[in-house]
């Protein structure tokens, strides 16, 4: 194939991500009226990034995290959103990804840097790969975050999805969790401990109801137009 081809080909397996619907809103049972798509995904949390970096200067490349948490999504064009309750091992999952990715960039010049970021993301060895793997987790709490507070999610103890067969979900229930925001933070939290702020934004935005702060925020923009 030419370049151009190249290019078209590249551009349109990547962007049919807008066409593949987050595992996780459909496990929850999220009842918004158009769920987030996974190219949505991406975009929320380059969003994320840039604003953590810049409110907290954090030391990373931010131009490297930024492909980092475009590239690694690719994978799931092939193998799907796969989710910590879908009995795929880490191992495995990376595996996958890998193939995955690499037949994805097969068709670019360039595909051994972007085979290169996929492998520095899953390892999690540099502080670019940590920033870019906790933006990416960060931001699925800060969306389940607001489609609870919007109402589109409930605690639904008959749910048959396979997130309440984990045994630290069934247990936060046992003990009397009463909401899903409840156990998307106890379930995560370990993973913001001492980690570039992200247990403080966390902790704040869950003192908050996210769905009136959009409203306000919209409200003032529209207000400035006026």
């Amino acid at each position: 194939m030419n370049k151009n081809d190249n290019i078209l080909k590249f551009y349109l397996l990547a962007t049919s991500l807008k066409n593949k619907i987050r595992q996780g809103s459909i496990y929850w049972n999220v009842t918004a009226p158009r769920r987030e798509s996974i190219a949505e995904h991406v975009y929320d949390t380059c969003i994320l990034a840039i604003a953590i970096h810049s409110e907290y200067n954090v030391n990373v490349d931010i131009s490297k995290v930024l492909k980092m948490l475009v590239i690694h999504e690719l994978e799931e064009i092939i193998i799907g959103d796969i989710t910590p309750f879908d009995n795929v091992t880490l191992k495995e999952k990376e595996e996958i990804g890998k193939k995955a990715v690499a037949d994805i960039v097969s068709c670019l010049e360039k595909k051994e840097n972007y085979i290169n970021l996929t492998n520095e993301f899953n390892a999690r060895e540099t502080k670019e790969a940590m920033f870019a793997h906790l933006c990416d987790k960060l931001d699925f709490d800060l969306q389940m975050k607001l489609y609870t507070d919007m109402g589109y999610i409930k605690l639904d103890k008959n749910n048959t999805s396979p997130v309440f067969e984990n045994e630290f979900i069934k247990k936060l229930i046992e003990n009397g969790a009463t909401s899903p925001n409840e156990i998307f933070y106890k379930y995560d939290l370990p993973k913001y401990k001492k980690s570039y702020n992200f247990r403080e934004i966390l902790d704040y935005a869950y003192k908050l109801n996210l769905a009136e702060l959009l409203e306000l925020y919209l409200n003032e923009k529209k207000d400035n137009r006026d």
